[in-house]
């Protein structure tokens, strides 16, 4: 003879009930609407919806995959109206993100003459200049070279740069947007150096690009052995036309202006290549009339990505604090986040991987109480750097640049759940 099952406890028996309750009005919902198509969808929690009673898209819907058209709004912006065909740049849609890897098609751009259409089979690198061996590079030629792959990011020494004087931007994306994190894949450039051999008078190196501009900008000689790399691929597949297909230089930690694209020559030389233009942007007015020349590292920062303006807070209660940090001096050490306009600091957790100049996640939990405040972040890098605030920043570099803006971001939080930028 069977044993018959134990009984269900009262809590357990009474969801059951619920359930069948709830699933015999979905399926009479569900044949309600099968039988009438021009119904109004059930809302049952269990309601059978209408993309599960029929087929979906073939396999190659799109041969190259695609976002679902439920996420078009997570797109590059520009600051500006239209898009120049030449100087204009766009930026990432960070508040949108997830993780520390910024899918191809949403890195940002900036361009000084628009974006060249190069046929890699007629693409050529140069080295040249006080080399022993110069030498003329295929892509083929660079692909059978070793390669490395590295996740590093990539910021532009312009980000923020409007926010010196006022806070200008109305979100995240538009303030802190040239700013991407990828996996990049290419030849060290000192394989490259090897193979041309450097004569040991050379202290830089001028890099060129193949647009319309000829961009071109000077790279200490230590900086190409140490970590550049001669890249063609991101994130798993060749790089995209705007992000310097088929070959670019890439500088872990610098300004991303340095970092190359459409690479064709680099020269090996005594002196540093520089323009008026290239000197005067790399020397930075400071507030005693001295001046701090080739700043190229990107120094530590922060921001909170969620919440931040463009979110709306659904009343008091928990809410995750989650945002992105990172430093061109190295790994990131440790994130504080503050509440209160900075008034007490707590921990984050710093979510993994913490790799080398390259963004971290990291995480807070707050409870809100429904009263405005202001929410902030700062960062220290494993170099014992310290995100500053704005008054900080501006009483060691004065008002006179637009570049290697790092302050404390700020964002407030109104009653009613709106997020504002703000200078606290």
């Amino acid at each position: 003879m069977s044993t018959p099952p134990p009984s269900a406890p009262p809590a357990r028996r009474q969801f059951l009930r619920r359930a069948a309750a709830i699933g015999g009005a979905t399926l009479s919902a569900a044949a309600a609407s099968a039988a009438t198509p021009s119904a109004a969808a059930p809302e049952a929690p269990l309601a059978i919806p209408p993309w599960t009673r029929q087929p979906g898209e073939p396999v190659l819907w799109h041969p190259y995959g695609e976002p679902s058209p439920f996420e078009r709004h997570v797109q590059r912006r520009s600051r500006g109206g239209a898009p120049l065909p030449g100087a204009a740049s766009s930026m990432t849609p960070l508040q949108d993100l997830f993780g520390i890897i910024t899918p191809s098609g949403l890195v940002f751009e900036r361009h000084h003459a628009g974006i060249p259409q190069i046929d890699p089979q007629q693409h050529r690198l140069v080295i040249h200049g006080l080399a022993q061996r110069p030498r003329i590079f295929t892509m083929d030629d660079l692909v059978r070279f070793p390669s490395v792959s590295r996740i590093h990011f990539l910021e532009c020494s312009g980000n923020t740069g409007t926010e010196w004087a006022k806070p200008t931007s109305a979100n995240v994306q538009l303030s802190l947007g040239l700013l991407s994190c990828c996996e990049w894949t290419g030849v060290p450039l000192s394989v490259l150096l090897d193979e041309v051999g450097v004569k040991p008078e050379v202290a830089w190196v001028l890099a060129e690009g193949a647009d319309g501009a000829a961009m071109s900008r000077s790279i200490p000689i230590q900086k190409a052995f140490e970590d550049a790399l001669v890249v063609y691929a991101q994130n798993g597949e060749r790089l995209r036309p705007e992000s310097g297909y088929p070959l670019r230089l890439f500088l872990p930690g610098f300004e991303g202006n340095m970092s190359i694209k459409w690479l064709r020559r680099l020269k090996l030389g005594t002196e540093p290549f520089m323009s008026r233009e290239e000197t005067a942007k790399y020397t930075d007015s400071l507030p005693d009339g001295n001046a701090r020349q080739f700043s190229f590292l990107m120094d530590a920062k922060s921001v909170i990505t969620r919440p931040s303006p463009g979110h709306l807070l659904q009343g008091a209660g928990f809410y995750d604090i989650s945002g992105l940090a990172w430093s061109g001096r190295g790994r990131v050490h440790r994130v504080e986040v503050s509440v209160d306009g900075g008034r007490q600091w707590r921990e984050a957790r710093l979510e993994g991987p913490v790799l080398n100049r390259a963004l971290t996640r990291f995480s807070l939990p707050w409870q809100w109480d429904g009263a405005p405040t202001v929410l902030q972040s700062r960062v220290t890098d494993e170099s014992g750097q310290v995100q500053p605030t704005r008054n900080q920043l501006v009483q060691a570099r004065g008002l006179n640049s637009i570049y290697h803006y790092n302050a404390i971001q700020s964002w407030r939080v109104a009653a009613d759940g709106s997020l504002s930028n703000v200078h606290a």
